[in-house]
Formats: structure tokens, sequence, C-alpha cells
């Protein structure tokens, strides 16, 4: 029901978009570094997932995954049959924590990140969460911590455009502001991931006009 089920998505494209994301991580900025990891098997046919993160003494600054799922027949909450997952946490400064505007610049860092790659998305929604704990006892010269969390997911546009269509289904008219689904376009997701963490790291922004808050180092 739906037009998200009126397309039937093939493996091959699956396997495209896996093998530029392998590609991808080899071409980040250096500051990040991101791996493969054992996808989740139950919420799609098909799913891939990398971990990032920063590098050196750095490393716990911030962190996250991205996620990949592909169902062939379509769910009508993504909008078509191609959904992207996306988690990143990272620490703050307890001045930064108490922020009203912390979540909506967290927010904005994700858009811009999106935006200045080109990743054109469908359907995007997710939440923003500042989290603080306190130690005690032993655990308290560990000292309190303090952390901004991002989970949101959305549909990327080139996962539809070159769609056919199933047996039962009329062709549609090709929408010319859907990118067509490429490596470069796979891979554009991967960036924004890459430079969403940077920012909320608090590293020098790569991203024209975004200016990172100042993060708390151990």
């Amino acid at each position: 029901m739906g037009a998200a089920q009126s397309f039937e998505a093939s493996p091959q494209l699956f396997r495209m978009v896996t093998d530029a994301l392998r590609a991808g991580i080899t071409r980040l900025r250096p500051e990040i570094t991101v791996h493969e990891v054992a996808a989740p098997n139950r919420l799609a046919p098909f799913a891939f997932a990398l971990s990032g993160g920063l590098t050196g003494d750095a490393a716990d600054a911030a962190a996250g995954r991205l996620i990949v799922l592909m169902d062939p027949d379509g769910q009508p909450a993504w909008q078509g049959s191609v959904r992207i997952v996306c988690y990143a946490r990272a620490s703050v400064d307890p001045e930064i924590a108490t922020d009203p505007l912390l979540t909506d610049v967290a927010w904005s860092w994700l858009r811009e990140a999106l935006d200045s790659h080109g990743a054109q998305v469908r359907a995007l929604g997710g939440t923003v969460t500042t989290t603080s704990s306190r130690r005690f006892g032993v655990l308290r010269p560990e000292g309190d911590t303090f952390d901004v969390e991002l989970r949101c997911s959305w549909s990327p546009d080139w996962a539809e455009a070159d769609l056919a269509p199933a047996a039962d289904a009329p062709r549609p008219v090709a929408d010319p502001s859907r990118s067509a689904s490429s490596p470069a376009a796979a891979n554009a997701h991967l960036l924004a991931f890459a430079d969403l963490l940077a920012a909320m790291a608090g590293l020098p922004p790569a991203l024209s006009g975004v200016v990172p808050l100042t993060q708390r180092r151990a």
C-alpha cells in the first residue's frame, strides 16, 4: 500500500552502496576513524553497519554508528526501500550540557553535514538528548560526565531514483529533483556522518558556517 511499496529494490543496489561505503572510509578526514561492524539482522532483510569515532587521545570525545537498512518490498514509514540510521554521542563541558540551545545546535550539525555533501533525504527524524552522570564512592575521583546524544534516521532519495516498478505498478514519471544512485551519492551520507562526529567533538569545522562548541578534555 502506498508509493513506498510500489518499487522493488534489488540486492545489486545494496551491494553498490556497501562497496561505496567500504571504499569511502579510507578517504575521511584523518581525525575520524570508521570501521565496519556487525549489522543488526532483525530490522530489515539487508543491513550494513559502520562504527566511527575520533582517533588518538581524543578517541573518547565522540563516537557513533551509521546503519544502512534495505527492505526490497519497501516500508511505508521509510517512504521507500532504504533507511539510514545514525547514532552519535559526544562529551561536553557541564556548562554546555545545561545550555537550552544545545539540542537545537546538535540537530543543526546533522542538517548542515547532510546539506554540505548534497545528501538528499526524505522522512528525516530524530531526537537529541543531554545526559549527566554523577559518580560516588570509589568512582568519585573519575569525575562526573556530561554527554549529548543524537539518534536519527532518514531515507536517501537515491534509493528510489533508479528503481524499476513492481510488476503490477505503473512506471512513475521521473523526478529530476532526486539524485540517481551512485557510489558518490551513497558516500555522501558517510561523509556527512564523519562531519557530524567532528562537529560534536569540537574539531575545527570542515563545514562552512558551523561553529563548534567547546568540548571537555580529560
